[in-house]
Order: C-alpha cells, then structure tokens, then sequence
C-alpha cells in the first residue's frame, strides 16, 4: 500500500459494530411504495465514497456481485418503485461484523459479518433490515431529531479529530474518545430497530426465504460476541455503546424466533451460498495490519507493538484500538512537519476541538527501540473525575510519523507505559511472515469430527469453539457426512 493510500485510511478507528434485530410486530409498519427521490439519491452519492474509505473500501470480484445480487433482489420486496435500478450494494473490506444504511438507496455489509453467515437467507435478513431503514426513511428523521449529529456534522469532524467537539474537554474524551466513523451510522432508535426488523423479515417471507434466518443470524452473532469477549479476557460480551451502530443482538434473538413462526417460506440456499463465498478473506486484512494475540503486525509499514496483558485490541481500516478497564488508547497517525514536539501539541488540539485550548502540561523526548519519539501528557478534570491524556509519537521518517493517543484515569497513566515502550520496526522477513486467513468450505466426510476439522482452524487457541460458532453448531451438534462447513485457514 502506498503512504498516500495509507495517510488516507489511518486517522479514525471503526471498531467493531453489531447489526440487525428481531420480529414481527412493535407498531405499525408504514407504507414503503415511495420510490427515493432525487435529493435522497443525492445524499447518498455524496455519502457513498467517505463511507467506503472510512471501512476499507468496496471488495470487487464475484462475491462482492452475489452480495449485491441478494441485495438488490430483497429490495425489490420494499416496495420502493424504484428498488432495483436505485439501491446500491456494497461489500466492504472490513474485519468487523457490520453493516449499515445510508439514505438514497446505499446499503452495505462487511465481509467479516458475510463470513459468519451460514445460508443465502441470512444474507437477506442482513441486508433486508437494512433496506427496511431506507424504506422507513430513518435517517431523515434521526437527522430531524438531531441535526447536531447529523451524518454531515461527523464527516465534517473525522479527519480533523479523533473526539467530537463538547463543553468539557474531559466528559468528550470519556463519553467519545475512539469514535470515528462508526458515528456515520451510529444508533437508531429501539423503535426504528424494531421497525427495520419487522419490515426485513416482511421481505424475507415475500421472497420466500425462510424467515428464522433473522433469529440464526442473530443468534450467530451473539455467540460470536460471547467468544470474543472470552478469548480477549473481557467480563462480558457487550459491546461498548461507543463501538455499536446496533443494539445487542443477544436480548433480540428469541424476539427474532417467536416472530417467524407460522410464516411461510423455506428457502435457505445454503449450499449456494457456501459455495459462492468459499476463499473469502478472514479477519485483518494485512494491508490493513493483523492482530494476534497481544501483537499488533502491519508488514506494509514495518512496525510492531504489544498491547497489555488484559487488554483486548480491535483493527480498523483507519486505526487499531486498545480496550480495558484500565484505559483506551488508539494507534493512528496525522500529517508531519518533522517535529515531533510540534506534532504531539498538534494532536492535543485535535482532541481539545473548537473552544477547547487542550496542551501538553509535559513534554519530553526519548528513544523506543532506536526510533526517535516524544510524549506529553495533560491531567483534565470535568467537575466529576480527572483523566490522564497521552499522546506518544514516533519518527519512522522525515516525513511519517505515528502516535497512541491513550486515556486513563487520573494517576494511572503508566497502564500503557510497557505498549509504548514495545513498538519495534519489523525486517522483511518478519513482515513475509504475515499470512492473511481466508475461508476454506469443505465437505464432511464419513468419520470427519468436529476436533478433527477443528485441528485445521488457523488458530493457537479456542480451535473447537470458532468452528463451532463459525459453522452455527450447538454444544451437542454433530456433522453430518455430506454437509458443508467452513474453516479458517492460511492463504498460501
């Protein structure tokens, strides 16, 4: 990747995100026969390429057209006089679960979130409830309701700072400190959620699909979000309100189920659809940089680092995050002058925002394994608790340079001193050493088991529970000689 492309993708993180919820009925459903007007149709052209460059890009080839295929053909069942010819479907170069809509018709879905899909249905109830939200015209009234945090004030505020502008410096990096654009898509209301579910699985039962595939996917996820939080050490398995563009899937599954029963349709596709995705890219993309373990690898830009122990990290196309109960930190970058010094009371400012005169209180320079860097922090207070704000910054060239910006509570500023301290470049060797994951759709053969398919699961850890989770298999589920299932493997 080049440093240009580069510089273009790192400033924000997008950290993962959940997406669609449940069943019939909560309220009436209004009627969705409008076709998207010319000034929609506008909107969404002017979204569409920000979107794209803040989660990774849009994916070409022939799954990103059967992705689009599934899309366009459940839009049809809107009612939307238009649908076919106006809604545009895209696949998304994203290792999170996610997927969104933007007013005039732009509906998307991350790959990852594609991978944990286990039928064509799915996929429909994915991006039906998405349509369900042009349909419902939801962001015209979030944005009625809300003009401050209208899609076009956040795109304003990305790319100028990783927070949002408030009245305390302090209560904006504690409520909004690595928001990015996540926030482009960020919280409907449980009403409008309801009602997208309940318009998605309309058009799941009026293209025939079997409209469980609401309840599996949502059931997919959760399970995925409890593995998450038990592999990365978490509690729990919520996701912060921060990271979530859609309510816990988990409270919304049963809904999901209880309202698809007694509704027609049976369609699954299921071995179509293993079928179309099979080699599709898993996880971190490594021009992006791949997470393992504790580690954070990006081969491109040569660098390396280690979280802490009990810290969990999510990649973005823009940034890597850094989570726990300690404290958050996030690795990005912004232009560079030279100076270091210069470019860390820079950052302070970005956080502080308009009205707000965020520095430095202390400054000082160091060597981190033979890079060239300098820190500063500031002690902030807003009238309920003090945080501590560092920005660490590190010289990789003249003219490149990158930076943690952490948050801890106050006093506590050294829960990431032994993460600053790890960042290392890496040789050609290590950076050849990074092999991108991909799916791998066999057959189950006579005797096949889960442990023995599980075996091939490129992982160090938790073999049995990925396959498992990845496959939608239950504790005491078997395989069955002839089914599909996926594995996670090396792309050699």
């Amino acid at each position: 990747m080049s440093k240009a492309k580069f510089l273009r993708r790192l400033s924000a993180v997008s950290a993962a995100a959940l997406i669609v919820g449940g069943c019939m009925g909560g309220g009436s459903i209004p009627s969705a026969s409008a076709p998207i007007t010319t000034t929609e149709a506008q909107q969404g052209a002017e979204f569409h390429p920000k979107l794209l460059a803040q989660f990774g890009g849009e994916m070409t080839g022939s799954q990103a057209q059967y992705v689009e295929q599934v899309g366009k053909n459940i839009a049809v069942q809107s009612g939307l006089g238009n649908a076919r010819e106006s809604f545009t479907v895209s696949l998304l170069n994203s290792p999170v679960n996610n997927a969104f809509a933007v007013p005039g018709g732009y509906i998307y879905t991350t790959r990852q979130l594609v991978t944990l899909m286990n039928n064509e249905a799915e996929l429909a109830a994915v991006l039906g409830h998405e349509v369900g939200h042009v349909a419902a015209r939801h962001s015209q009234r979030r944005q009625q309701n809300a003009q401050r945090n209208s899609i076009l004030g956040v795109l304003g505020a990305i790319g100028s700072s990783i927070l949002l502008g408030d009245s305390s410096i302090a209560n904006t990096v504690s409520r909004g400190f690595l928001q990015g654009s996540q926030l482009l898509t960020l919280s409907f209301s449980r009403s409008q959620e309801l009602e997208a579910d309940d318009l998605g699985i309309q058009y799941l039962t009026r293209a025939g699909y079997d409209p469980r595939a609401m309840g599996t996917v949502l059931a997919s996820l959760a399970a995925q979000n409890n593995l998450d939080a038990r592999l990365q050490g978490r509690d729990d398995a919520r996701i912060p309100e921060w990271a979530s563009t859609h309510p816990d899937p988990a409270s919304r599954v049963q809904r999901a189920i209880n309202a698809a029963d007694g509704l027609p349709g049976s369609v699954t596709n299921r071995d179509t659809f293993l079928t179309r995705i099979d080699g599709l890219l898993y996880g971190d993309d490594p021009e992006q940089g791949v997470i393992e373990g504790r580690d954070f690898i990006h081969p491109e830009l040569r660098l390396k680092f280690t979280a802490p122990q009990g810290y969990y990290m999510v990649n973005s196309t823009r940034a890597v995050s850094i989570n726990g109960q300690g404290g958050q930190a996030q690795l990005t970058l912004a232009p560079y002058n030279g100076d270091l010094e210069s470019y860390i009371r820079a950052q302070f400012n970005a956080l502080g925002g308009e009205g707000n005169n965020l520095a430095p209180q202390t400054l000082e320079r160091t060597t981190v394994n033979g890079i060239p860097a300098a820190y500063g922090q500031a002690r902030v207070n807003n009238g309920q608790q003090q945080v501590d704000v560092t920005i660490f910054a590190y010289e990789f060239a003249n003219d490149r340079a990158y930076h943690f910006a952490a948050i801890t509570p106050a006093g506590r500023s050294n829960t990431f001193a032994s993460m600053f301290q790890s960042m290392r470049r890496i040789s050609q060797a290590e950076a050849a050493q990074v092999i991108p994951r991909r799916l791998d759709v066999v057959t189950v053969q006579r005797g096949d088991t889960v442990a023995g398919l599980a075996r091939r699961m490129a992982y160090d850890n938790g073999q049995v529970e990925r396959f498992r989770v990845l496959n939608a298999l239950g504790a005491g589920d078997d395989l069955i000689a002839g089914q599909k299932v996926k594995l996670v493997v090396r792309a050699r």
